[in-house]
């Protein structure tokens, strides 16, 4: 929280603004119910101690969260203006960075309340906050990656063959609620054509023999997310299929070799591209390499052209070249990886071979 808001006042801004959502948790580890109703707000300023506004039916919930001993706490009761309250913690001339997470009305009122103010989205202030993992981070995130690994490594012994998308994603889904009880977010199973769209949602399209099978699952687990994506293929694959699924495989193992402090996050798009685009599939990997992964499953940064961020040690994200043929079929391999000060970690170890299943 100190750190958050020592960055912000060197950018000028008077403060930090966070209601209910990844960043709240992530600072405090307060966890409300986020809704448009009542107000609950984080106020983080430099050189003073954090301060939490939150209904007053909330507070010995919000006392007891785990960063409670180091925020004071504020409420506002039933009947109150809780935008009011809030003012009343703000400068009136201020420029506070509002989490991204916050609803419009919250926003619109805290405007009318303090009609000098001005607020800006904190993603555009401070993009990296949430960026550099410490240890304790890291661990979670390979706990997270364990037991996504885990769950590929048994649904391998599902049937796939003349069963719908649907019932594959479901059985993939209940794998993975299972031992750590994580929170799935999305089970992506693309079979045949289908492997070809990166935002595939399982359908009732029965897997055949001869399919290229897809399979994308992320969500959370102890509060930090998991990402991956295997490539498998019911019955033996043709020669082309393995050729497109070993080029996916080179450039997984390219963009991660790029991986160390310094290199920019467009560097490590390119050096899995350079490979795509050498094996003649140029206009076949349609998103980007790779994003972040923490307290969310999509955030910064970005492993894209354009993106010269430089990589710092502590910083995980996923690794997730693909190629999608329309029409046909496709490919795409995912890992969650950090940035260590030697270059990278593999946080996934479940292995990148085209597995036939039946």
């Amino acid at each position: 929280m100190d750190r958050t808001a020592y960055e912000a006042a060197a950018l000028g801004f008077a403060g930090v603004l966070v209601t209910p959502g990844p960043d709240l948790v992530w600072l405090c580890g307060y966890r409300p119910t986020a809704t448009a109703a009542r107000l609950t707000l984080l106020v983080l300023t430099a050189n003073a101690q954090p301060r939490l506004l939150v209904p007053a039916l909330d507070r010995p919930t919000a006392e007891a969260a785990p960063g409670a001993g180091a925020v004071r706490v504020f409420d506002w009761w039933e009947g109150q203006d809780a935008y009011a309250a809030a003012a009343g913690l703000l400068r009136p001339h201020g420029r506070y960075a509002v989490s991204d997470a916050t609803w419009a009305l919250h926003v619109l009122c805290l405007q009318k309340s303090l009609p000098l103010a001005v607020f800006q989205p904190l993603s555009a202030v401070l993009p990296m906050r949430r960026a550099v993992k410490d240890e304790h981070e890291v661990a979670r995130l390979a706990a997270a990656a364990a037991a996504a690994d885990a769950a590929y490594e048994e649904v391998l012994g599902l049937r796939f063959a003349g069963r719908s998308e649907r019932e594959l994603a479901a059985d993939l889904a209940g794998l993975l609620r299972g031992p750590g009880r994580s929170r799935v977010d999305f089970t992506v199973v693309g079979a045949g054509p289908h492997a070809a769209d990166p935002r595939h949602r399982p359908g009732d399209r029965i897997v055949g023999d001869g399919d290229m099978v897809v399979l994308d699952f992320g969500g959370l687990r102890d509060g930090y997310g998991f990402d991956t994506a295997r490539t498998v293929h019911v019955g033996e694959p043709t020669d082309e299929e393995r050729r497109v699924h070993a080029t996916v495989r080179a450039a997984q193992r390219s963009a991660f070799a790029a991986v160390r402090p310094g290199a920019s996050c467009q560097e490590v798009d390119r050096a899995a591209r350079a490979v795509l685009e050498e094996a003649g599939h140029a206009g076949h990997g349609v998103h980007r390499t790779g994003h972040g992964v923490g307290v969310t499953t999509h955030e910064p940064p970005y492993l894209v052209e354009g993106e010269e961020q430089p990589l710092e040690p502590g910083m995980c994200f996923s690794i997730e070249p693909g190629i999608h043929l329309p029409d046909r079929f496709g490919v795409r391999i995912e890992d969650v990886v950090t940035c260590t000060e030697d270059g990278g970690r593999r946080l996934n170890t479940a292995s990148h071979e085209l597995v036939v299943v039946h």
